[in-house]
């Protein structure tokens, strides 16, 4: 019996990394500041104003005022 051996073969990734970033520094600043106010029990949600208290929800709101403010965020991906 003759046993096969398998040659190693490199994958090349599929993805092809950007040099430049994808967040703004100054988006990071907004969810920053958002995130201390979630902490300190300050965030509220827009329509409800309900406190927040998930970390997810005060990142979203942090990007979409760094969005309005005209800071390089992604575009929000639609369902």
């Amino acid at each position: 019996m003759a046993t096969k051996k398998k040659a190693a073969v490199k994958k090349s990734s599929a993805k092809k990394s950007s040099s430049s970033r994808k967040y703004s520094p100054a988006a990071g600043k907004a969810v920053e500041r958002e995130m201390k106010e979630m902490k300190e029990g300050k965030l509220r949600s827009g329509r409800s104003g309900k406190k927040v208290t998930s970390r997810k929800q005060a990142i979203a709101i942090g990007l979409s005022e760094a969005r309005k403010a005209g800071a390089r965020v992604p575009q929000k991906k639609s369902s």
